[in-house]
């Protein structure tokens, strides 16, 4: 298969992917309106979303972050082999690992609930009421990590034979037991917040039922066993200890962020939740979606040791990546009070909520082309089993991203803004130095960033700059009724859609520039 072929089967697999994950987070606004709608920026939902983001930051080292990046490009090495009897044998063993650890992990987990608590949200902690809520919701909502780290499991394995699109719409069902639980359940419990934690778990388990359908049509449904001795389980040992670090930088930072927001006045922890909820739209749609089919990809080329066939997939990714970023952080930086208000302010959740919560998306939104890009790096290195130097940039990042927590959230005064801006300096400063790495090792190239390609982009984002400044100026969304601001907003993304995408259509942009 030529470069160019490989090139569209490539991008028409993020276009599927995209495209669903697109759907799934539409659904999840929709979700974040009904539990804002229903609890407000109030210590019930600071307390939930900083919960939920305990198991989830697990699942992002145990399943989709560290397991994922060490088990595919092993797999992929088994598949690219044709060594079926081996690849079987590895499934084999590491499900039986993974359960064996999750087991563990979890009961852990449950028996000591407070210890998490204090470690991972020690604000709450020390007020009796807001600790006993707490506990309660992780002691609920933490077996969701063992199914969900099987659910990634199983998208690992339909990714590595190029079947991305149950993986990419299974997350749709948690969004959607999350509504449910919110618009019908959740209302008329008494502590209303305790229904949204049982849709939490309900969702893990229609997530792993789901998966067993596709597994079974690829005849890849793997039967649990326990062999230290496998030579692929030893190999995943290898990388599986650094990546636990690198493959989850953002859930690291996200995690610390966490945790400094616990200690700030009440609502921090939900402003910070739904400007990162706007963040992660463009992530999930562009970002993760290129990386998801970029992961296989760089790992079949090292394999077949074609470094031509590598280089040409990331440099790839980053013109997709570029041309996509661009956009999104005009649009979010522009328009940040009036996304938040239109898709949020509503029920107990107030224009000032829409004003606090803006701050915080401009200053993730300055560093969403390096969470972007963090997403094509990062595989780069994995793809080629290499996980210790991502790990030590990520202890970098981790590190800086403390101390900037620190300054800029409480020694400056910033409060939940400090933490966002902090968040993407560390990107930042992680983009630089993998991009250095891999410029040194020859599997990228600087000169791309002077040129046509970027010129005109460029010329295309002002243009949106443009558009935007104007239709925005005379626009007061604090004023407008929840129709009037869906009009308007609708309005502004059309119209940035057909004036960017047009001027750069029209400046002779195609998809053969991305190659």
């Amino acid at each position: 298969m030529t470069n160019k072929t490989l090139s569209q089967s490539n991008f028409f697999s993020t276009i599927k992917v995209g495209g669903w994950t697109l759907v799934s987070r539409i659904a999840g606004l929709i979700r974040d309106i009904f539990t804002t709608n229903l609890l407000g920026a109030s210590f019930f939902h600071d307390i939930f979303v900083v919960v939920l983001k305990i198991p989830n930051v697990f699942r992002k080292f145990f399943a989709e972050g560290a397991f994922s990046q060490a088990f595919i490009p092993i797999y992929s090495e088994y598949l690219g082999k044709n060594d079926e009897k081996g690849g079987q044998e590895f499934l084999n063993s590491l499900l039986g690992i993974l359960l064996t650890a999750l087991f563990i992990f979890t009961s852990l987990a449950l028996l000591f609930a407070p210890i998490f608590i204090l470690i991972f949200a020690p604000g709450f902690y020390f007020d009796s009421e807001k600790q006993e809520l707490a506990v309660s919701l992780l002691r609920i909502m933490f077996p969701y990590l063992a199914l969900i780290s099987l659910v990634a499991f199983a998208a690992g394995i339909q990714n590595s034979h190029d079947k991305f699109s149950i993986p990419a719409i299974t997350p749709l069902i948690f969004n959607l037991c999350l509504i449910v639980s919110a618009w019908l359940i959740a209302p008329n419990v008494e502590i209303p917040v305790i229904a949204l934690a049982w849709g939490v778990l309900l969702a893990g388990v229609l997530q792993l039922i789901f998966q067993l359908a596709p597994l079974a049509a690829i005849k890849k449904i793997p039967l649990p066993k326990v062999n230290l001795n496998n030579p692929g389980v030893k190999k995943f040992f290898i990388l599986i200890l650094p990546a636990l670090i690198a493959g989850g930088i953002a859930q690291i930072n996200l995690l610390v962020d966490t945790i400094f927001a616990s200690l700030l006045v009440t609502g921090s922890p939900t402003w910070l939740y739904v400007s990162d909820r706007l963040i992660q739209f463009p992530m999930g749609i562009f970002a993760i979606a290129i990386g998801t089919v970029l992961l296989p990809s760089l790992s079949k080329a090292y394999t077949q040791k074609n470094t031509e066939n590598f280089i040409s997939q990331l440099q790839y990714a980053f013109k997709l990546m570029f041309f996509l970023a661009v956009p999104s952080v005009i649009g979010l930086i522009l328009f940040s009070s009036p996304l938040l208000a239109t898709i949020f302010q509503r029920g107990a959740f107030l224009w000032v909520d829409v004003q606090q919560a803006s701050f915080s998306l401009i200053g993730f939104a300055f560093g969403l082309p390096f969470f972007m890009a963090m997403k094509v790096l990062v595989p780069a290195f994995f793809s080629r089993q290499n996980t210790k130097t991502p790990m030590i940039v990520a202890l970098i990042s981790l590190l800086l991203n403390i101390a900037l927590n620190y300054l800029l959230a409480f020694f400056y005064g910033f409060g939940h803004v400090g933490l966002a801006i902090a968040s993407s300096i560390s990107a930042f400063a992680s983009v630089l130095i993998l991009t250095f790495l891999l410029w040194r090792e020859s599997l990228i190239s600087l000169q791309h960033a002077l040129s046509f390609f970027t010129f005109k982009v460029s010329i295309a984002s002002f243009a949106l700059i443009g558009f935007l400044t104007i239709f925005n100026q005379y626009i007061d969304f604090e004023m407008f009724s929840e129709f009037q601001r869906l009009i308007h907003l609708s309005g502004a993304i059309i119209g940035s859609l057909f004036i960017y995408f047009g001027v750069s259509f029209i400046l002779g942009i195609r998809t053969s520039d991305f190659r």
